[in-house]
């Protein structure tokens, strides 16, 4: 069976060098292509990929480039794992006609150990209901821009849906001053900064007299790029669509 050719999006970034270098080591996959932004060196601009030297791209670029590459996906169908957050109602506008032609891969978070936690977060909340606290806390690097994180609120999205709720309804971002009694149902967040952490994720539930913590911790960047691969590689020869890490623990 022939290698997966890797077209690598933001190729000189953090994680796009990550991709490249276990890209570039694996026998199951080829680097076709490193993909840097105008004026970069070390590889080539989206516009100069010749989509026929291409199985899938890997995106991990920066937000404002999202409608670009969901353009050159919808043009020439190529499957695109992207792991860019915090994207804008125009943002998932372009993601939904790139899926429209081709299969797109959205995560906040490539960890197939917060998945896991993903899955056990929305099990435990279906069984304890909305009469557990539930309390939500990451922890990650200073230099880190949003928060809270991408994936602090696909925990939470994945407490909500097996309540029965709509997260945007229960929220709650902190908490400071005469806030009164917490609200029944309530899902906090809080975002912890600190130092050179990569990741670590917390989600508390608390009811009666018992305390359940689900907790994952990242020790090393390069496992999301692990797992963005193997999305990448789940998701050649898979229909037109939008997935995401649920669809590879299948």
């Amino acid at each position: 069976m022939s290698a997966i050719r890797v077209a690598v999006i933001g190729a000189n970034g953090r994680m796009g060098s990550h991709l490249c270098e276990l890209a570039h080591a694996s026998p199951a996959l080829t680097l076709a292509a490193r993909v840097v932004a105008a004026g970069e060196a070390g590889g080539v601009q989206l516009a100069e990929l010749d989509p026929q030297s291409v199985d899938v791209c890997v995106d991990f670029s920066h937000r404002a480039a999202v409608s670009e590459v969901a353009e050159w996906i919808a043009r020439h169908g190529k499957p695109w794992v992207l792991g860019t957050t915090g994207l804008s109602a125009f943002d998932e506008q372009a993601l939904a006609g790139a899926a429209a032609q081709a299969p797109v891969f959205l995560a906040s978070n490539f960890s197939i150990g917060v998945a896991l936690l993903a899955d056990l977060c929305a099990r435990a909340a279906k069984v304890l209901g909305v009469d557990a606290d539930v309390e939500i806390v990451e922890t990650h690097h200073h230099g880190k821009r949003d928060a809270p994180s991408g994936t602090a609120l696909s925990l939470g999205h994945a407490v909500a849906a097996a309540r029965g709720q709509d997260l945007s309804n229960v929220r709650r971002d902190g908490r400071v001053g005469q806030v009164g009694e917490r609200p029944v149902g309530e899902i906090g967040f809080h975002a912890v900064r600190l130092a050179d952490i990569v990741g670590e994720h917390e989600v508390h539930f608390a009811w009666g007299c018992e305390r359940l913590t689900l907790r994952h911790d990242a020790r090393d960047r390069k496992v999301f790029a692990q797992g963005a691969l193997r999305a990448a590689s789940w998701l050649v020869g898979q229909k037109p669509g939008r997935y995401g890490m649920s669809d590879l623990l299948k």
